[in-house]
């Protein structure tokens, strides 16, 4: 694993896969920005890792707030603070199936990762290192053919944004199904996910920036349950991997086990 020198920013790292990929950047000698929307937790996780000699900081973030977006990127620009990588790893999924779970769910999955990645893009050194976790649920073969097409090509990002509130929109009315929707809130917001990468990897092609995207896998952890196959360590591995690529490394990719898979 080639190293990365500065400071990568890593959302939802209190527990789970986020935190691990803390660990192992932090092991590799890189400065970990581990960020929460829990003070007590973010701090508690942020200890844990400095008690085994990393260098980690904690910075609040809520990524369903654009307020507390704003707050983590006016601290960062105010004290100068750059990063060789922005990895948008919080995520949630929900019970039930409703217009709150559609909402709540691509708040942060999707909305969430934009947001962030948006105030945050002129942290970036240049060939700077953009990194997705997203799941193999949200891959462009799962969705029915009417919309799939509405997402391969990626439209613009501002298109995008209309067509997740469109899904929205669609459950609230009860039409969905018949719109070709799958019944599941998480599976749009990854597949939404997916298409932005591939959007921002070609937009940002001119400043040098690696944008791509990662399945972990199913792993054990709170979301994932304890009967996951795969432990945080193997879920970790490749989302760290996209975060210290070379210069010269892959950009617009999807990678499981850091082997490219189909979007």
């Amino acid at each position: 694993m080639a190293k990365a020198k500065g400071t990568v920013l890593v959302t939802g790292a209190n527990r789970g896969i986020g935190f691990e990929v803390c660990r192992q950047l932090g092991r590799e000698g890189v400065r970990v920005l581990l960020t929460a929307r829990d003070p007590a937790s973010g701090e508690e996780a942020t200890a844990r890792l400095r008690a085994e000699g990393l260098e980690v900081l904690f910075e609040r973030l809520d990524v369903a707030s654009q307020e507390s977006i704003d707050a983590l990127g006016a601290r960062l620009a105010g004290r100068e603070q750059r990063l060789a990588a922005l990895i948008n790893n919080a995520a949630i999924t929900m019970d039930g199936f409703d217009e709150n779970v559609a909402e709540k769910t691509t708040a942060v999955n999707f909305f969430g990762a934009w947001n962030v990645t948006d105030r945050l893009l002129p942290l970036l050194e240049g060939h700077g290192r953009l990194v997705m976790v997203s799941s193999s649920v949200g891959e462009l073969g799962t969705l029915a053919p009417e919309i799939r097409r509405r997402f391969d090509p990626p439209p613009s990002k501002e298109a995008l944004a209309s067509l997740v509130r469109e899904f929205i929109a669609d459950v609230r009315s009860g039409h969905y199904a018949r719109k070709g929707w799958p019944r599941s809130a998480y599976r749009v917001s990854k597949a939404a996910l997916n298409a932005l990468t591939r959007r921002l990897a070609s937009e940002l092609t001119p400043r040098g920036l690696l944008v791509n995207a990662v399945c972990p896998g199913w792993v054990r952890t709170r979301m994932g349950g304890s009967s996951a196959p795969r432990s945080l360590e193997q879920g970790a591995d490749t989302i760290a991997w996209a975060a210290m690529l070379p210069p010269d490394g892959p950009s617009g990719g999807f990678f499981r086990d850091r082997k490219p898979i189909d979007w």
